[in-house]
């Protein structure tokens, strides 16, 4: 089972991207997917989650009016599009899934991919 996300880079404030979580040995549609993302010195967090029966979990405050979570079951990914990006957005930003339901809680996820860089600048 291999997890990556996707899509990072730099923008500008105010700007927007979309991160995408793929996976290779497993059906993301079976899971709860979540996206965390961590700050230089800081603790890992979590920001949105979607479970497997597509219940939305908002566990930032950047989740709840300027970041989505969808599924693209097609391509067995889950999106991340985030909008009026801040400079406090910048973070490495991972997917992570669990069975059935969402949690904020880390270890609570059994597969991580590797991270993506957004850094947000001018």
């Amino acid at each position: 089972v291999q997890l990556q996300a996707s899509g990072g880079g730099l923008v500008q404030p105010g700007g927007s991207l979309r991160l995408s979580c793929t996976a290779s040995g497993m059906t993301l549609d079976y899971n709860a997917v979540a996206w965390f993302r961590q700050a230089p010195g800081t603790m890992r967090e979590a920001v949105l989650c979607i479970s497997r029966s597509d219940a939305l979990s908002v566990y930032s405050d950047a989740g709840k009016d300027r970041f989505t979570i969808s599924r693209d079951n097609a391509n067995n990914a889950v999106y991340l599009q985030m909008n009026n990006l801040k400079p406090e957005d910048t973070a490495v930003y991972y997917c992570a899934t669990r069975s059935y339901l969402c949690s904020p809680t880390r270890t609570a996820y059994t597969e991580w991919g590797r991270g993506t860089l957004v850094t947000v600048s001018s």
